[in-house]
């Protein structure tokens, strides 16, 4: 009886070991590979159509490299899942995104062979170049690759960092994952033929041979043929743009023919002649049919039925903020035609995909490219249009240039809807929004909101459209609301005004932002003590509502701010206004409680804000403690 066959994928413990295998056994491997990253996807969640796509690019690449020495750079990360089943971690590939697990990017810190970190979109390029003129400067010859998917080649910084590798003739490959287009069969083969062509030594010798004659003859004739052969290649193979940055173009190629990846990777690896480019076009989800069919491609996904695709369904009936953004910015788009709205690259994501059916006019999706985004804003914004940006908190940082220049220094009313807000759990710290308080904050002009809740943000919503005397912003967290009574349309609120939503005494909890439900929880807790809590909602961070907080300062002894942001944020802001106005020297105790000075770590939501003392057994212990209780157990505090 025959013994069965080892598979492919247990022979491979690094990426040195896929050398040892001949074309047949990788594209095995790549088989199972796929099936791997599937299988665990759907017991952790987190994206999928992105490594699924480029499972044979990801082979082809560590067969012919020889990382870790040769570095390997992942654009943002998102495709990566085969990456680190391949280097070594595929024993823990079922922690994906999972407390103290593998993350769902890169990481310096998890494994040699992620050289630099990712998270954010393309950073990928411009960390390459610096590894490769490292390289050169310490005598070291080695290969520096990076894969960027289309999406992010479409962000300036891209661009930039080619830009600069092109004419520092760097040792650079850059790998274009397009995943945006099909190749047709025949033009596909043609252009698979013409790739390996061009990017061999045959073609290369040709090249620099023709290039040593004709620099040798007139300036008009060395010009010419110097164009006459850009436009020979760019005809079949639409490279001239990256010619024109300095690369050397190879492709498009059809990135599932494992054959054709390791034919010109082979051949790219020993390029000398400066950067090169090689255009790899993908299917995202390829290999997966619920993932090809689906319109998003799984790009991100809940834990899933491997066999039938159905991903599982969050628990709360409650309507999550995002989609109640969407809902009352199409209340407020119906009743005023100057409403539009713009996403860099995140229409589904940010709310906006339902307002897109209703104003197809009226939305704008301009890629990964948050600064432009936000000056496109602003120019629209001097036409007496009424722009809402719609923006990750984590993903707006990336313009604050232009929220300060473009918008704030000239008053323009501009409207920031920050999605993600705080803790946003398995994506961990490269996606949390912890500093949008602090760097919003500290400019002149702007107008600050957090909604406590989903109908407090379709006031905010109402407001950022009436407002007409600068920029505004209002934040929100992912996930699902406390479940509250709606109104059909937000109203307007009074600038700079919060709400008491409880009059107590001797302590008063000040929330900004949506752990209001936690505080008001927190708040029941505390009358086990004999305690009666003021609860206020402020609302409001830019301006402060200086009544209502001189109010509570002088009212009682204790006085508490919780926020969904770190240090510089509300507190901050709270503390300033009570010690310049003196209200710091009375009988108040003053206690701000903020997300940690830290980049946290991924973990569930809830855990991470408990960590924090940011839920409500922390901000019960934290009133008790102020107020001289120091042991919560020995107090008999309700668990």
């Amino acid at each position: 009886m025959d013994k069965p066959s080892t598979p492919n994928l247990d022979k491979v413990g690094s990426p040195a070991d896929l050398k040892a295998l001949s074309r047949d056994e990788l594209r095995l491997v790549a088989d199972e590979l796929r099936a791997e990253v599937i299988d665990a996807v759907s017991v952790t969640g987190g994206h999928l159509g992105a490594g699924l796509g480029v499972v044979e690019l990801t082979v082809a690449i560590h067969a012919t490299f020889d990382t870790p020495d040769d570095r390997l750079i992942w654009d943002v990360g998102h495709q990566a899942y085969p990456h680190k089943v391949l280097t070594g971690r595929r024993d823990r590939i079922r922690t994906l995104r999972q407390k103290d697990g593998l993350s769902g990017f890169t990481r310096r810190v998890e494994s040699e062979y992620d050289p630099f970190g990712a998270g954010h979109s393309s950073t990928s390029i411009s960390a390459g170049l610096g590894m490769a003129v490292a390289s050169e400067l310490k005598g070291e010859r080695r290969n520096v690759i990076t894969v960027i998917g289309d999406g992010a080649m479409s962000a300036g910084m891209a661009y930039e960092a080619m830009n600069n590798a092109g004419a520092m003739d760097a040792r650079l490959v850059v790998i274009l994952n397009d995943n945006d287009m099909s190749i047709a069969p025949p033009t596909g083969a043609m252009r698979s033929y013409l790739a390996k062509l061009v990017s061999g030594p045959f073609y290369r010798g040709m090249r620099d041979t023709a290039k040593s004659i004709t620099e040798r003859m007139p300036r008009l004739i060395h010009e010419t043929a110097r164009k006459t052969e850009e436009f020979a290649r760019s005809f079949f193979t639409g490279g001239t743009l990256f010619e024109e940055l300095g690369f050397f173009y190879v492709g498009p190629i059809d990135g599932h023919n494992l054959n054709d990846l390791l034919d010109v990777l082979s051949n790219v690896k020993h390029h000398d002649g400066g950067p090169v480019l090689v255009h790899v076009v993908t299917k995202k989800g390829k290999g997966y049919a619920p993932a090809e069919d689906s319109a998003d491609k799984y790009h991100g996904v809940n834990k899933f039925n491997v066999i039938t695709g159905a991903q599982a369904k969050p628990q709360s009936n409650a309507p999550s903020y995002t989609s109640v953004f969407g809902q009352a910015l199409i209340a407020e788009a119906q009743a005023d035609d100057r409403v539009v709205a713009i996403t860099a690259a995140m229409p589904s994501g940010t709310g906006l995909d339902k307002f897109e059916d209703l104003f197809p006019n009226r939305i704008f999706d301009v890629g990964i490219a948050e600064q432009h985004a936000v000056t496109f804003a602003a120019g629209m914004a001097t036409e007496g249009m009424k722009p809402f940006v719609a923006i990750y908190s984590t993903f707006l940082q990336r313009a604050y240039d232009q929220v300060i220049h473009d918008v704030a220094v000239q008053g323009l009313p501009v409207r920031f809807a920050i999605d993600r807000a705080g803790y946003v759990g398995a994506d961990g710290p490269t996606h949390a929004g912890n500093y949008d308080n602090g760097y919003l904050g500290a400019i002149p002009g702007m107008v600050l909101m957090a909604a406590g809740d989903e109908a407090e943000l379709k006031h905010m919503v109402a407001t950022a459209a009436a407002y007409d005397d600068g920029p505004i912003a209002f934040r929100y967290p992912r996930g699902d609301g406390l479940g509250v009574e709606m109104p059909e349309r937000g109203s307007v609120l009074p600038i700079g005004k919060g709400r008491v939503l409880r009059e107590g005494k001797s302590v008063a909890i000040l929330s900004f932002g949506t752990r209001l439900g936690e505080v008001i929880a927190a708040g029941e807790k505390l009358q086990a003590f004999g305690l009666n809590p003021t609860i206020a909602d402020a609302r409001f961070m830019k301006p402060l509502d200086e009544d209502l907080i001189a109010r509570l300062a002088r009212e009682h002894e204790v006085l508490i701010t919780v926020e969904e942001g770190g240090i510089g944020g509300f507190g901050s802001h709270v503390a300033t206004f009570l010690a310049t106005h003196g209200l710091l020297d009375g009988k108040v105790k003053f206690r701000p409680l903020m997300m940690p000075d830290a980049f946290v770590e991924q973990a569930a939501v809830g855990d991470m804000y408990a960590a924090a003392g940011l839920d409500r057994a922390g901000i019960v212990a934290t009133v008790l403690a102020t107020m001289g209780i120091d042991d919560v157990r020995v107090a008999g505090t309700p668990r």
